[in-house]
C-alpha cells in the first residue's frame, strides 16, 4: 500500500491506483532498508514479459546517485496480495526495461 497525504486525513490507497493514475503528480514515498523515506518522481510504467516496471527518479540529490539517474522497480504482490515495488537487481532486464522506455519516446516524438 502507498500512503497518500491529504491535509488532514493519510488514507491508504493502493500502489497500482497512484501509480497509473495519469492525474497524479504527487511523489511516490518508499523506504529504504534504514526505514528513511525517499521521494521518487514517477517518469514511466512499461510493461515487459508479463511483468509491470516502473521507473522512478529520486526528487532529491542522494550519494553515488547521478542528478539524471533513475531506478528501475518491478511490481509484486505480496503475501497479502498488495502490490509492492522491488528494485530490479538484474542489470540486463534494468537495461531492457530502459531500451523499451527509450523506444516509447521515439515512438511518441514521431507521432
Amino acid at each position: 500500500m502507498a500512503k497518500k497525504q491529504n491535509e488532514q486525513v493519510e488514507e491508504k490507497v493502493d500502489l497500482l491506483d497512484v501509480l497509473f493514475d495519469e492525474n497524479n503528480f504527487d511523489p511516490i514515498t518508499l523506504s529504504n532498508d534504514q526505514g528513511a523515506s525517499i521521494d521518487f518522481e514517477q517518469v514511466a510504467i512499461i510493461p515487459m514479459d508479463n511483468e509491470t516496471y516502473v521507473i522512478l527518479k529520486p526528487i532529491e540529490a542522494m550519494d553515488d546517485v547521478a542528478d539524471d539517474e533513475a531506478f528501475v522497480f518491478k511490481i509484486i504482490k505480496d503475501e497479502n496480495e498488495e502490490s509492492k515495488l522491488v528494485i530490479e537487481e538484474d542489470e540486463q532486464i534494468g537495461e531492457k526495461v530502459f531500451d523499451e522506455y527509450y523506444k516509447l519516446l521515439d515512438e511518441e516524438d514521431n507521432q
